[in-house]
């Protein structure tokens, strides 16, 4: 809708983050091949010819040749992510292709199909933009009307139902690194077959996934396994059961944990925040403010802060206090006392930030002022 706002004949060319193109050359001819068939109404997805019988991805069957539509194909049907007795049968069967999820497709031609087959999604997406607000370089879709949506993809609420739907071969070593053994297979690995990132040490170990952002790794007569070392969490896992990490995530939420939403590096628009130690009642941090960022106005109910300047210089307002704080310099904020952080200078600003209290949940935030716009609560 942003788009058509826009250019009323606009294309667009929308695909997931997570994925490898090796050839990139070819990806982008592929993208021009599909532009003027988008153009005449249809909607087309790119289909990566199966090389495995994998389960975790959608297929997509191969129709009729589209007249005058250059190596495009109409879809004969989208298949669900099948069990591997199904994807063996469509890999021996031939015009199968995997579903990569990259689309062209014209703004108009998606917006008519999306307000006939999905009207509530249509009338939410509506609503959404028409009442978003717009400060520095955000627009801001308004909250509520975006959450009245429907939680479905684009393949359920649209490609699967619509007639209008066209695919053309990809051909450029895609992968769309869904998991860990996926990355296995994207990545350059050793002689033992070991893809490795990071500070590893590994003997008698083949066939393995080790990241490590933290410390040394060790491992010895394992085969087959995934191990990352983060700041903030640890994952062993048997790689034939790499997509098996979500049912972690959902352990973590019926445990009311935060670590599936709260990482060790936060980013907020003034720059983000790094986690460096946390105890009982006190919780260390280091802040890099961007050139210009400045942090809202705001007060906390439960805790402290020792703020330690390392590089840059800081503006700090204390109540009606304003002052400059150089490098090597600290100020202290008392809890309840009305504060802000603001980087005046060319650099990054890097902050010590100590925090002592009985509460250190970034939900104890009040804002009384803000440059973007968040709400007197919003903790993001």
């Amino acid at each position: 809708m942003f788009a058509q706002s826009r250019d009323a004949d606009a294309v667009l060319l929308v695909m997931p983050s997570d994925h490898v193109m090796r050839d990139t050359t070819a990806f982008l001819k592929c993208a021009l091949q599909a532009a003027p068939i988008a153009a005449q109404g249809r909607m087309v997805l790119f289909g990566v010819k199966a090389r495995e019988p994998h389960t975790g991805y959608g297929y997509i069957r191969q129709g009729a040749a589209l007249n005058g539509a250059v190596g495009g194909f109409a879809v004969e049907a989208f298949c669900e992510k099948p069990d591997r007795a199904k994807a063996k049968a469509y890999l021996a069967q031939g015009g199968y292709f995997w579903n990569s999820g990259i689309f062209v497709l014209s703004a108009r031609a998606y917006l008519a199909e999306l307000e006939r087959l999905a009207p509530t999604i249509y009338a939410a997406a509506r609503d959404a933009l028409d009442k978003a607000t717009q400060d520095m370089e955000f627009l801001r879709l308004e909250p509520t009307a975006f959450a009245a949506s429907p939680n479905i993809s684009i393949d359920y609420a649209v490609m699967e139902q619509t007639k209008a739907a066209a695919m053309l071969e990809l051909d450029v070593g895609w992968s769309d690194v869904g998991s860990w053994a996926a990355l296995w297979e994207a990545s350059s690995r050793d002689e033992q077959g070991n893809a490795v990132d990071g500070d590893a040490l590994l003997i008698d170990t083949k066939n393995c996934v080790v990241r490590s952002e933290r410390s040394l790794v060790a491992a010895i007569g394992v085969d087959d396994l995934v191990i990352v070392d983060t700041p903030d969490a640890l994952l062993v896992a048997d790689k034939a059961r790499s997509q098996d990490v979500s049912a972690v995530v959902a352990k973590l939420k019926q445990s009311n944990r935060k670590e599936h939403e709260q990482h060790v590096r936060n980013y907020r628009p003034w720059g983000y925040f790094e986690t460096l130690s946390v105890g009982g009642r006190f919780q260390v941090k280091l802040l890099h403010v961007k050139p210009g960022g400045k942090l809202s106005m705001q007060m906390h109910h439960h805790r402290s802060e020792h703020w330690v300047v390392v590089r840059g210089t800081a503006r700090v307002t204390v109540g009606d206090t304003v002052k400059l704080v150089q490098e090597n310099e600290s100020i202290y904020i008392t809890a309840t006392h009305w504060h802000r952080l603001e980087n005046p200078g060319k650099v990054p600003l890097e902050i010590i930030e100590v925090q002592i209290g009985s509460y250190l949940g970034e939900d104890d935030i009040i804002r009384a002022d803000d440059a973007y716009n968040r709400g007197p609560n919003e903790i993001s």
